[in-house]
This record gives C-alpha cells, structure tokens and sequence, in this order.
C-alpha cells in the first residue's frame, strides 16, 4: 500500500537531488509547498521554468545572466586588465559583497578532479587563455578554493599562465580576522606567513 501519494513523492524525489538535501530535508520541503495556496507553488514552478529559458553564461566571464555581456564585464567602471579567476558563480558573488575587487572575473565552472573525469578540458581554461591572447589583461588573481582540487587547479593555472606575459597572483590565505594565532592549523600558519605584507 502507498501511503505517499505519487505526485508528492516525485517532488521530494527531485527536491533530494539537490546537494545538502536529504530525504528528511526533501519531504519537509514539499509538505511545506503543499501546504501553501497553489498560487503560490505555480510562482515556484514559473520561476524555476524562467530559470533556464532566461539564464544564460557571459561569453566573456562565464557567469550566469540574463544579458550578454553580464552586467559587471559591461560595466565601464570596471578595470579589465585585472581578472579574478574562480570556480563558481557563488565564488565571484562573496568576492562581490566585499565592495573591494573593482576588476573582472572568469569562473571555470568547477575543479581539476581527475577521479570524477574533469579536466582541464571541462573547466573554461582555454577561455581564459584566449581572452589573455587578446592583449587586455594584465594580471590574473587565481582566487581558488584551498582546499586539495582547488590547489590542484591553482597549481595547474600557475604553470599555465608562467608561459604568458601576464602578471598572476594568489589570494593570501591566513588567518582570520578575530581568531588567536594559537588555534591555527600549520598549513593555515604556513601560508599566512608565505603571505605576508608590509603594513
């Protein structure tokens, strides 16, 4: 005997797909959605429909948009000789909430992961190469995660963009801001001395 109906099942069948979303999570979810006025599960499903018919990727950048060239590789204001490469969408939005990067950026759209199949032939490598090519850029910040794929990449792109002539740099990775120096791993400690700067 069924005891969920179908129709709520498949909805938290493709709610669970989702990465950090287990069952519990899945079927909190669609009781939460089938609780509400149906309009506002219609508003849900139009949104999420609009979601692949109006996004698109910047030929420039790679970054989701709704126009073309998106609107920060668009933006006049912006300094297009630097470029900030980062592996996701969400990446460039941190970078952005801090006001403090006025350059470009281009996002790979993941990691070297060999053992899941993905290189450099998967990530918006050569892209970014060709947009080096075109003479405008004059520093690249690799701004990858620290983690091992993403120091990985970062170490593929350093010897990469050693053969141009383009200046590249790192984000400094250290200690944060509040926690006492004691508490820091070595590899963290290691780094925020190797990225030292004069006050």
């Amino acid at each position: 005997m069924q005891v969920i109906p179908p129709a709520l099942e498949n909805l938290i069948e493709q709610f669970s797909r989702l990465p950090g979303i287990g069952n519990k999570s899945a079927t909190r979810l669609a009781l939460n959605i089938l609780r509400r006025p149906a309009r506002q599960a219609h508003e849900l499903a139009n949104a999420l429909q609009e979601l692949h018919s109006s996004i698109r990727l910047c030929s420039n950048c790679f970054s989701f948009s709704e126009t073309d060239p998106c609107a920060i590789c668009g933006d006049p204001k912006r300094n297009t000789s630097v470029v900030c490469v980062v592996e996701q969408s969400a990446d460039m939005l941190a970078i952005e909430k801090t006001a403090s990067f006025r350059g470009q950026y281009h996002i790979l759209h993941g990691v070297l992961a060999p053992m899941d199949g993905i290189g450099p032939d998967e990530l918006k490598i050569k892209e970014l190469l060709a947009r080096i090519h075109r003479g405008v850029i004059e520093e690249v910040i690799i701004a990858t995660s620290s983690t091992v794929p993403g120091e990985a990449t970062a170490s593929f792109l350093i010897d990469l963009l050693s053969r141009e002539e383009v200046k590249f740099t790192r984000l400094a990775c250290g200690i944060p801001m509040g926690m006492d120096i004691k508490y820091a791993d070595k590899y963290t400690l290691s780094r925020a001395l190797e990225g030292r700067y004069s006050p």
